[in-house]
């Protein structure tokens, strides 16, 4: 013998037999592993220090604090009393020259500091 159920258990029965309802899937795209080589961001008072290699750099600014090599990347700091500057060198596509592809500028304790100012106190007079 059948065993019936109610009717308006039967119908909420059916009401949630549409399967499992899976959430909506989100792409998000993995950040890139170092900023992009085909157009470097200009920026004014960094003339000289986007798109140039470790030499002219060294020319500008002296030796640096810290040279920090990772595969095919490089990463310069000086640092000076009005701020401290890390300078990401990357070759282009073509595995040419290393160049600086991103600066970034903080104040000794971490805060940051307009990049174009802290190149400017940086440089060798």
């Amino acid at each position: 013998m059948r065993a019936i159920l109610p009717i308006p258990l039967v119908l909420l029965l059916a009401a949630c037999g549409g399967g499992i309802v899976a959430p909506p899937t989100t792409t998000v795209s993995q950040p890139q592993p170092h900023p992009v080589h085909h157009a470097p961001l200009r920026e004014a008072g960094l003339g000289g220090v986007i798109g140039a290699d470790a030499d002219a750099l060294i020319r500008q600014f002296g030796p640096p604090r810290l040279d920090i090599r990772d595969g095919d990347a490089r990463k310069l700091q000086w640092s000076g009393t009005a701020c401290v500057l890390d300078a990401y060198l990357y070759p282009d596509d073509h595995g040419g020259r290393a160049t600086v592809t991103y600066v970034d500028a903080r104040r000794g304790d971490g805060r940051d500091v307009d990049r174009s100012a802290c190149v400017t106190a940086l440089r060798r007079n």
